[in-house]
């Protein structure tokens, strides 16, 4: 058979479904009943079915406490081998602050696929399937090029809900989530890592219950120091609940009669021991900005202000630094070795927008 022959053999092979793929893009933390219809869905109209695992490789927390790889098995054992060798699932980076940079990396996670799948003369169909559940799913509208693809929320089913449970002790309902996601669930719920994140979801659930009897939800402001040395970015290990032991920008809370940089430098000062000069720390101020996403952070409502110092190169080296106060240690880190898992929170987001990476 001919080359002609073939792809006209597999056009019309192909003609029972309405797209070549169908692109699903979610954080399945964990993967419910929900996201299984969503892909059942996508299986009957699609070729194949892209399944784009996004906040791929953040560190746990209580927002993402499990990792790409365990939630590619979540996924793939829910559904039969046929099935499952149609599914295709990609890491996917967030990108908060910077919806372009975002895009160009689904973008990028979908051609990854397309590319070795595609016969050469064949033009892939494209679109994208989800349901807007929330200001979340607004990504659904940043992807003109591909048709999207409604489906109906599948029982109102979140995986906030489960996952909060869970993390306080309760396994999810079966009829909640897929057997393959039970199982994972018990077999992590007997792991060291389950035990961090159930002291931080006790922790965050005292903090939270502070403020219970307020009027209003109460909206935090903090601030933190980007502060850059000869290629080096200055950060520190946090020594308490929230994100114990991660990395993290020097900052903390401002103060009620300071300004936004006053306690800025203040708390740069203290979890750091930073010996440089005010006046010389000032002139080094090359930019500010506040940083806003709702689910910044699992304490509550939290902006962020951040100030962006670029220091000098001094041919005596970096200057010395000490951890104190909130930190555990303060130390100079290569640009290069800092990655999205190390970092608390969205640091590593405001790091790159700060810093211009």
């Amino acid at each position: 058979m001919n080359n002609d022959s073939e792809s006209r053999l597999d056009h019309s092979s192909n003609d029972v479904f309405d797209f070549d793929y169908l692109v699903f893009i979610g954080r399945f933390q964990p993967f419910h009943f929900g996201h299984e219809s969503v892909i059942s869905a996508a299986l009957a109209r699609s070729r194949q079915v892209i399944v784009l695992i996004g906040s791929a490789f953040l560190p746990r927390s209580t927002r993402n406490a499990f990792s790409y790889d365990e939630r590619v098995r979540m996924i793939l054992a829910a559904f039969n081998a046929d099935d499952a060798k149609r599914i295709h699932c990609v890491p996917l980076n967030d990108c908060l602050y910077n919806d372009t940079r975002w895009v160009v990396h689904v973008q990028q996670s979908v051609a990854s696929v397309v590319d070795i799948e595609s016969k050469k003369n064949a033009k892939a169909r494209i679109g994208l399937i989800g349901h807007s559940k929330d200001k979340t799913s607004y990504y659904l509208s940043l992807f003109p090029h591909w048709p999207s693809v409604p489906v109906e929320n599948y029982q109102g089913i979140s995986a906030t809900p489960i996952r909060e449970s869970y993390l306080l002790g309760a396994m999810p309902q079966p009829d909640r989530v897929p057997e393959s996601t039970s199982k994972l669930l018990a077999e992590f719920k007997k792991t060291s890592a389950y035990a961090l994140l159930q002291e931080e979801a006790w922790f965050i659930d005292t903090y939270r219950k502070q403020w219970e009897r307020s009027p209003y939800p109460p909206t935090f402001v903090t601030v933190d120091a980007v502060v850059v040395q000869s290629g080096h970015i200055l950060l520190v290990e946090r020594k308490a609940m929230p994100g114990r032991g991660l990395w993290a920008l020097p900052g903390g809370f401002i103060g009620e009669r300071e300004t936004l940089v006053d306690a800025c430098i203040r708390e740069l000062r203290e979890e750091t021991r930073l010996k440089v000069p005010d006046p010389v720390l000032r002139g080094s101020l090359h930019g500010e900005r506040s940083f806003d996403d709702p689910y910044r952070s699992a304490r509550g409502r939290t902006i962020t202000h951040a100030f962006y110092f670029a220091l000098k190169n001094d041919p005596e080296g970096l200057p010395r630094v000490k951890g104190g106060d909130d930190a555990k240690s303060a130390f100079w880190v290569p640009l290069a070795n800092v990655t999205p898992d190390l970092l608390y929170e969205d640091h590593y987001a405001i790091m790159n927008e700060m810093i211009g990476l």
